[in-house]
Parts: structure tokens; C-alpha cells; sequence
């Protein structure tokens, strides 16, 4: 969308690998690891089950990417990022513990936001320490209501937020087709979510995320970059793939928000 990006990550030096490097690539996205020649594991794949009604089922191997350490992550690279996005997935390993922290550092030392999607229950259940720690480390942090609910061990969504709020600087909250919740400090802002008929739920958190963080990047409000997060969701879940296939960004001028 017109933005510089790149990603940090691991991949193995084998087909699978080459061919996530090219796809960053082909989209403008600057590849920063080169696949790893003689990777002890090989790189990471997911298989996606789709029934009628939208859900997914996941079937995930992690494999290289859970080896990612501090020296995957060039402090040139983490320093000169205007905005980092930490993955809630990579967060098992203390060598991947100590690679966050210290890429976080790095970028806010330089002036940027450093912050992290929760990725899903069960990694916040596993690590809900370690996570409570990082939170108060970030400038922004994105999840479902059943993660806030999980990191802060409460059945109340209102009360795990307030005390996110306390702790970190932005926070949004997405719950399915119920409007989404971003807190900063004492402000909520409540986004309404238009009813989609979903097609693949694969990517929406995802989406929601990129759409909300291109309006962060670019200074618009915390009402705007919650619409932009909810389109940018809509659009995903409404075809197979979790990647978008309209032109978002002509989507987000079409409903005036650029």
C-alpha cells in the first residue's frame, strides 16, 4: 500500500523456502534472512481446512522459524523500523524471547513503535508470563478477546483490557463480528464491524492487523486505523487465501478514510 516493509524471519535453503522469499520479494517486501544453506529443520508450512460455514482447521509446522534468534535480527535493520511487528508464534524458545526483546529495543532506542499480535490462545496459555513482561516493553499490542482474556485470566473482556492499557500503549481488540475495542491510555474507541458472510476466516486477524498498523504508520486516528483494520478483514474473509486480492488501499479512499 505504498509502504517500505520488510520481513525477519528463517527459512531453510530448500524449495519451499526460496519460494516464500520470492512471494515477499515479488510483493515489494524486502527479504532480510537469506534461506539457510544446510537448515537443520526444513522451513515452515501450514495446512488449511475450510468447512461451509468459513471456519479453518490448521495443521501447522513451524519448523526453521522456531530457531530464530538475535542473530536473524540485524540491530541496522530493527533500529531503522519506523514500526515493528512482532509474531506471538515465535515467542517458545528463549533464544526467540531474547531476539523480540532485543529487535524491540533496537527500534524504540531509534524513535519507532515496537509492538505484537498475541497470534492465539494457546501460545498466550504457554507463555502468559513471558508475555505479560513484553507487554510492558511495546507500544502497541493486537489480539482477540479470547487472548486478552487468557493473558489477563479473566472471564472479563473490560477488565483485561484496562489493565493492557495500563501496561502497554495502544491496544485493539477484535471480537469476531462485534465491534472492535482500541484502548490508548484513558480513550476507548469502539469500531463497528459490518456483517460478512465468510467465505475463509484464514488471515482475518492478520488482515485487521495490517490494515490497522498501515493506519498507525501513517498518523491516522484510532477510529480510522480500526475502520482500516475491518476492511482490510472484510476483504480476506470474503475468498479463499489469506492474502487480499482487491486493491486495499483504493478501498480505504472508496470509504474515505485517505
Amino acid at each position: 500500500m505504498g509502504l517500505t516493509t520488510g520481513f525477519i524471519g528463517r527459512v531453510c535453503d530448500d524449495e519451499l523456502g526460496h519460494y516464500y522469499a520470492k512471494g515477499m520479494s515479488d510483493v515489494g517486501t524486502d527479504f532480510v534472512n537469506s534461506p539457510v544453506e544446510y537448515g537443520e529443520l526444513p522451513t515452515s508450512r501450514s495446512m488449511i481446512f475450510v468447512s461451509p460455514d468459513g471456519e479453518r482447521s490448521m495443521n501447522t509446522y513451524l519448523g526453521i522459524s522456531t530457531e530464530l534468534s538475535s542473530a536473524d535480527v540485524p540491530e541496522d535493520v530493527a533500529g531503522d523500523c519506523g514500526l515493528l511487528v512482532l509474531e506471538g508464534y515465535l515467542f517458545d524458545k528463549d533464544k526467540g524471547k531474547s531476539a523480540f526483546l532485543e529487535a524491540a529495543r533496537a527500534c524504540r532506542a531509534a524513535g519507532g513503535k515496537a509492538g505484537i499480535s498475541l497470534s492465539d490462545p494457546f501460545c498466550v496459555d504457554r507463555h502468559r508470563d513471558g508475555f505479560r513482561k513484553l507487554v510492558k516493553e511495546l507500544d502497541y499490542v493486537i489480539g482477540n478477546e479470547h487472548e486478552w482474556q487468557s493473558l489477563y485470566q479473566t472471564e472479563s473482556l473490560g477488565a483485561a483490557l484496562e489493565q493492557a492499557a495500563a501496561e502497554s500503549g495502544l491496544i485493539a481488540c477484535t471480537r469476531s463480528g462485534d465491534d472492535v475495542v482500541i484502548v490508548q491510555g484513558d480513550e476507548t474507541v469502539r469500531v463497528p464491524v459490518d456483517e460478512v458472510m465468510p467465505v475463509d476466516t484464514t488471515g482475518a486477524g492478520d488482515q485487521f492487523a495490517a490494515g490497522f498498523l498501515y493506519g498507525v504508520a501513517t498518523g491516522a486516528s484510532m477510529d480510522v486505523s480500526g475502520r482500516m483494520g475491518c476492511i482490510a478483514a472484510a476483504e480476506v474473509i470474503a475468498h479463499y487465501g489469506a492474502r487480499p486480492e482487491a486493491d486495499v488501499k483504493a478501498m480505504f479512499k472508496a470509504a474515505g478514510l485517505i
